[in-house]
Parts: structure tokens; sequence; C-alpha cells
């Protein structure tokens, strides 16, 4: 089992997170924001993976630290898991639909950490309790902690909760596809550099 445990603490939260990359899609997740907690959810089951996060922020401020600190934990405990990278497919990408917008994630777990994000025009600035700005500190704290090259784009759609559920739900399964053994490579460091 690749699994990957991240403990963090600092002055404005504390963050305690686990994954299994070959999970099953179950999840138990506390992060105080009720549509943050919803969308890790999706992420966790439409990738497959296991996922335990909970944390303690100061969302009496607002949700940023709390966010953006679970987004950074995220992307070390991949790394983590994903040790030497050896035997992955290494690119993933997804177009998903989610009623009225489609979305689009493409990533390659490169090493070389970027974030292209375009979130396809105006958004409502809250979802419930959660600043719609947000998913982009998110992604960006990921992918620079995971060591991925990740590009975002919402192709169209007028709704924005549908917008950012259609982001990490297709961020759950590029992800699946990308840390994908290969099974003809999986002795393999799928770069010709003979690391990742």
């Amino acid at each position: 089992m690749r699994t990957g445990k991240v403990i963090r603490e600092t002055t404005e939260t504390a963050v305690d997170l686990t994954i299994n990359l070959d999970g099953k899609g179950v999840s138990d997740i506390d992060t105080g924001i009720g549509f943050f907690d919803h969308m890790l959810k999706l992420f966790s089951k439409h990738g497959g993976i296991d996922l335990v996060i909970g944390c303690n922020g100061d969302i009496e401020v607002d949700g940023h630290h709390s966010v953006e600190d679970i987004g950074i934990a995220l992307g070390e405990a991949v790394k983590q898991a994903l040790d030497d990278k050896r035997g992955i497919k290494r690119y993933g990408t997804v177009f998903l639909p989610m009623d009225e917008s489609l979305v689009m994630v493409s990533m390659d777990i490169s090493g070389r950490a970027f974030l292209v994000y375009d979130g396809g025009g105006v958004m409502a600035p809250m979802i419930g309790d959660y600043d719609t700005e947000l998913t982009e500190e998110f992604l960006r704290a990921f992918a620079f902690n995971a060591g991925i090259t990740l590009h975002v784009k919402v192709l169209y759609g007028t709704n924005s909760h549908h917008k950012v559920e259609g982001i990490f739900k297709a961020l759950g399964r590029a992800l699946r596809a990308a840390v994908d053994i290969d099974s003809a490579r999986a002795d393999e460091i799928p770069s010709t550099k003979g690391m990742l």
C-alpha cells in the first residue's frame, strides 16, 4: 500500500492527514468548512483514494489558512506515498461534465511544480461557508508540495457549485490515472532522466 501521513501544526492551523493511494475511496474528513469537506470527499471517492483529514484552523478569521494548509499537507502526503514514483503512469487527464459545466484537469507527476488555473470566469464569492477564491489557493498548495505540473480549466459553466465540484472530481480522477501502476513498466521510473 502506498500511504502517506502528514501532521502540520502552525499558529493558524493544526492538520492531521493520512492518505492511501491504493484505497477504495473511503474518507473521514472534518475541516470545519462544510462545503470543503464535501469537495474533499468527492476527490477521495472519484480518485479511489482513502483520505482521513482533521483540521483545527482559525476559521473565525476565514477559511484561507485551513484550505491552504490542507493543500500543503495533501501534496506532501501524495509525494511521500509515491516514494521514487517507480512504475506510475505519471500523466492523467480528465474531462468531467457536471450538469451545465465542463472541467478539464491534466497533470504530470514530474517533480516540477506548476499550476495553470482558469476557473471559467466569474464565480459566486461564497458557496455556503467556502470562499471560491480558495480553490486556486488549494490547487497551488497541493501541486507545489506534491511536485506536480497541474492544469485546471473550467471550459464553460454558469453554476459556481457545479464548477468547483467538477474541479475536485476531475482532480481525483486525474490523480488516480497518474498514480496507477503501468503493469508493463512496473519496475521503471517513467522518465529518460532516470528520476522524477
